[in-house]
């Protein structure tokens, strides 16, 4: 048989084939529409599954991390109140010490029984009362007598002693010796000055009438005694202090 024969014997075959593939293809429409059509759940499901069969997954990358959000600054907070100035102390160095000597308080007058108070003695200022002691000759005697004797008698020029404060406090106080007195003589020289003192009477206690001496020596001064024609002479001369309350 040649090429023609086996061509003319095929091409039935393939007609018949054709006709059952297209035949078969209608049932399946036929199917799908009755199943769409009484059974639409079913139909779904069948599309469903088909479909997922020829699904592909496509992988993307997961998208980019978003960029951080960027913490704002806080606004700054509105400035407060504006301080007091400060005023700075003044610096000072420290001032030296320098010792400094504290005169004693003048003590007030008591009459206590210590030195230094006690009411103020005052005595009776110059020269004792009475006549004095010089023993000068009477001027114009008869016999032989030197005759021109003192006509000056000595007198206080300057000083005086009338604070009770030079003296001691007796015991029983100032007041114990009130109203008393101490006499004393001694030589008043040309120059004025007293020498040679001694005690004529007291009636105070002894520490007392040894003061008078010394300040007689010491604060008084006299005009001398002196002749008729002004020479003047040493003489004996008495001072009497007396003790009395103001």
């Amino acid at each position: 048989m040649d090429d023609k024969d086996a061509l003319d014997i095929s091409s039935p075959k393939r007609v018949k084939l054709g006709v059952a593939v297209g035949v078969l293809a209608l049932q399946v429409v036929v199917v799908l529409g009755l199943i769409r059509a009484f059974a639409p759940d079913f139909a779904a499901q069948a599309v469903e599954s088909v479909m997922s069969t020829f699904s592909v997954t496509v992988t993307t990358p997961p998208p980019p991390k978003p960029p951080e959000p960027k913490v704002a600054d806080k606004p700054a907070g509105a400035s407060g109140a504006e301080g007091k100035k400060a005023v700075p102390r003044e610096a000072r160095a420290p001032e030296p010490k320098i010792p400094i000597a504290k005169a004693p308080a003048p003590k007030a007058s008591s009459s206590g029984s210590a030195d230094t108070s006690g009411a103020k003695d005052r005595g009776t200022g110059t020269g004792a009362g009475g006549p004095g002691t010089g023993t000068g000759s009477g001027a114009g005697g008869s016999g032989q007598g030197a005759g021109g004797g003192i006509a000056e008698r000595p007198s206080v020029r300057s000083g005086e002693i009338n604070d009770s404060r030079d003296f001691p406090v007796p015991p029983g106080g100032r007041q114990t010796r009130f109203g008393k007195s101490v006499t004393v003589t001694f030589t008043v020289t040309t120059d004025g000055r007293a020498r040679d003192c001694s005690v004529a009477r007291s009636s105070v206690d002894a520490d007392t009438t040894a003061r008078v001496c010394p300040l007689v020596l010491q604060r008084i001064r006299f005009n001398p005694a002196r002749r008729a024609d002004g020479t003047p002479v040493e003489t004996r001369y008495g001072y009497r202090v007396d003790f009395t309350a103001r």
